[in-house]
């Protein structure tokens, strides 16, 4: 595996009973690489998300993150599935932002935000509040640390959500259509947010329906559909000028407002 290679799946399988979700989906992500997953509802791009993160149970292939098997080890040729608690450990180097926020109702802001360092890094208390504070006023919250979730918009509670997911400091970052839920007026204040992540190299992995946002911001475009990968490429190619008939097709059904 590359030393470069954040990401590395091959020929991943997933099933939901009878139902092949993932059919040898194969997709390499660099250190530092922006890649947005597109394609319709039911395509696979949230099932490879959660595979990702071990979230999901794959039934077939192989997936590494940071050069090690995600969920399990391998002995003489064979897959073990590692104990929860090494799973945990795993999972605390890559955030996963969702459709719905997860926040804890009765929590505030800054108490969302400081949990996961101090229960999962072990960080003290003080420790994670000063870094909650820093995470909130990165994301424009500093005004909000005290508010509790049913006090702040949507789009203000999707940001809380990733600065919980900064505050475990991954080295990966995978988001699953993180505005989907939001009324559209507050869908650009998340996705500044994101931006500002790709300006300072995070590695990320988004599944999006903003066309005009993985156009400026990915690296790299990933059609799916069908749980398979129909065609890759940079945004530019991939957005205005697809190779592949069912890449047309699914592009003329949706707004493309930021494409060229």
């Amino acid at each position: 595996m590359s030393v470069d290679a954040k990401v590395r799946a091959e020929g991943v399988v997933k099933r939901f009973g009878q139902v092949e979700v993932l059919r040898g989906v194969s997709l390499n992500v660099a250190n530092g690489e922006v890649v947005c997953l597109i394609g319709p509802s039911g395509s696979g791009k949230t099932t490879l998300l959660r595979c990702i993160n071990h979230l999901e149970r794959i039934d077939g292939g192989w997936l590494w993150v940071n050069g090690e098997l995600v969920g399990y080890a391998e002995h003489k040729g064979r897959l073990r599935e590692l104990k929860e608690s090494d799973i945990t450990a795993q999972r605390a180097d890559v955030g996963m932002v969702f459709q719905r926020f997860n926040l804890f109702a009765n929590k505030t802001a800054l108490e969302n935000v400081q949990l996961g360092p101090v229960l999962v890094r072990k960080q003290s208390k003080e420790a994670g509040r000063t870094l909650a504070r820093e995470l909130l006023a990165q994301v424009g919250l500093a005004q909000k640390m005290d508010s509790y979730p049913n006090q702040l918009s949507g789009g203000q509670q999707q940001r809380v959500a990733i600065a919980r997911s900064l505050a475990m400091k991954p080295s990966l970052m995978l988001f699953d259509e993180p505005t989907s839920a939001l009324d559209p007026e507050l869908v650009g204040e998340v996705l500044e947010v994101m931006r500002d992540l790709a300006r300072n190299g995070m590695t990320m992995v988004i599944a999006t329906h903003e066309m005009g946002f993985a156009h400026d911001v990915a690296d790299r475009v990933v059609f799916m559909d069908g749980g398979v990968i129909v065609e890759e490429g940079h945004p530019s190619e991939v957005l205005s000028r697809p190779r592949n008939a069912r890449t047309r097709s699914f592009l003329a059904s949706v707004r493309r407002p930021g494409a060229v």
